[in-house]
């Protein structure tokens, strides 16, 4: 008869009430530190905004089922706007690269205009 017990450290830390509430909580904080990072992204220039979140949530669906869940749900969508972009290559670089544009006007109307200055001093 085979050996059925699961070997490497996950199942070992899960063994007792501690470690299992230990792993949870490490897992919480590494993944939410990959999506802190990717929502800092969002507002500082610079590309590759989701590839953090994405890690995050990855890490999260290893030990939460509502993640996995989520997970599975941003690959179908992933996969389905893939397709989309695939069978209609001109809209999809259109829509790309109006969205490119806006942000680099964005980014220079807040800097010609002093945007955060002012929002910063009409804050106090």
């Amino acid at each position: 008869m085979a050996d059925t017990t699961p070997s490497g450290w996950r199942p070992r830390m899960r063994a007792s009430r501690l470690g299992s509430w230990l792993l949870k909580g490490i897992v919480l904080l590494v993944g939410a530190f990959f999506i802190a990072i990717g929502l800092v992204l969002v507002v500082l220039p610079g590309p590759l905004t989701m590839p953090p979140v994405l890690l995050g949530l990855y890490i999260w669906s290893t030990e939460f089922a509502w993640a996995e869940r989520l997970r599975l749900r941003v690959a179908v969508q992933g996969r389905l706007a893939w397709e989309a972009a695939r069978r209609r290559p001109v809209h999809a670089a259109v829509a790309t690269l109006s969205g490119v544009l806006l942000v680099v006007a964005g980014v220079l109307a807040v800097r010609r205009y002093d945007i955060v200055d002012r929002l910063l001093g009409a804050l106090g």
